[in-house]
């Protein structure tokens, strides 16, 4: 374990839904000393103004993304949008600063492949394949190591945990995977935009992106890491709430099991996984079981005892799918207790 001395944070894009959910992580976190939070937008404002739910707890203001602002840091979160932690990695890494990417910029490892999703020349391929893709509970040993971390995107997080320990037993047929996802409306930013309005979202539930999502090659990719062969229809869906995904998984068995061996494996995959909870056989978990905790829960099903699996994982996609994770993965990185200041219980109601 480290010493008493804490770990020097700088955020850059602090204003954003991630951005504020890290910081409601860290001020809480007690090897934690933010030193840094940028925002062009905002610069020179306190945060506990833009954010009053941070008064008494943070007592910094918003600075510009400049090195000069971050050098003193021991590692910095880019909660900010696809393609613009690329633009500032290099000088960090160059002044032995740790950086934990929240946004996509270093997820893919195929170049052509993220440019064709993101639709942006990459400012600095060079530095993709030493990032380390940040889904601890596949990537642990390498995370320990890593200088540059790329944290996983929401939809990702929570699918590939559902199929993982079915891919790892080699017991589906891997060109047939089907990822049937939900997300709250938070999932899109904090950003003002027709479709996110109060009056298009409520009471509404449409699924988007369906001929292609960019979070698509993310998950073919760390599935592949199991099984090449891997092919996965992915559909999203807009749901009229603010936090959570859904994912309801289905993936058909090549050899015999019932739901009781099923069940087994899961358990025994994540039987030491502090933020994976594999519930009771014919339980479903709900996104508010999760709200505001760093938590996955599955369960897994077999209707009427046929070839057919279905998988549900739930997650906070701003938690486990964006800030908490992100501070999961520095706490591995820095030899921390990996459930430090991550221990919350979700929100009910």
């Amino acid at each position: 374990m480290m010493s008493e001395k804490k770990l020097k944070v700088g955020i850059v894009g602090g204003t954003g839904y991630t951005g504020v959910e890290l910081l409601r992580i860290l001020v809480q976190h007690p090897k934690v000393q933010l030193t840094a939070i940028t925002s062009r937008s905002e610069q020179g404002i306190a945060v506990a103004q833009l954010f009053p739910n941070l008064r008494g707890h943070c007592d910094l203001s918003f600075s510009l993304p400049e090195l000069e602002n971050l050098a003193e840091c021991d590692v910095v979160f880019f909660a900010t949008p696809n393609g613009v932690a690329m633009q500032m990695v290099p000088e960090l890494l160059k002044a032995r600063i740790k950086v934990i990417d929240l946004a996509a910029d270093f997820r893919i490892k195929d170049i052509a492949v993220w440019e064709q999703w993101y639709g942006m020349p990459h400012a600095c391929p060079d530095y993709v394949e030493q990032a380390v893709y940040g889904l601890p509970e596949v990537q642990r040993e390498r995370i320990a190591k890593a200088d540059l971390i790329a944290n996983p995107g929401c939809y990702p997080t929570a699918v590939q945990l559902g199929f993982l320990p079915l891919l790892e037993k080699n017991w589906v047929d891997v060109e047939h995977l089907i990822a049937d996802t939900k997300s709250g409306v938070s999932g899109a930013g904090r950003k003002a935009a027709v479709a996110t309005l109060l009056a298009e979202t409520s009471e509404n539930f449409k699924a988007y992106a369906v001929a292609g999502h960019r979070h698509l090659p993310e998950i073919q990719q760390g599935l592949a890491n199991i099984n090449s062969n891997v092919s996965v229809t992915f559909v999203p869906h807009l749901t009229p709430m603010i936090r959570g995904i859904h994912a309801t998984l289905y993936s058909t068995l090549c050899v015999s099991k019932d739901i009781d061996a099923i069940y087994s494996a899961y358990q025994a995959r994540y039987a030491n996984e502090p933020f994976v909870d594999v519930m009771p056989i014919n339980s479903c978990p709900e996104t508010r079981s999760v709200k505001g905790s760093n938590y996955c829960r599955i369960a897994v099903y077999q209707p009427q005892n046929k070839n057919t699996v279905v998988v549900l994982s739930v997650i906070d996609n701003l938690v486990k799918g964006a800030a908490g994770q992100a501070v999961q993965n520095m706490n591995i990185r820095f030899n921390l207790e990996e459930t430090m200041g991550l221990l919350s219980v979700a929100l009910l109601p």
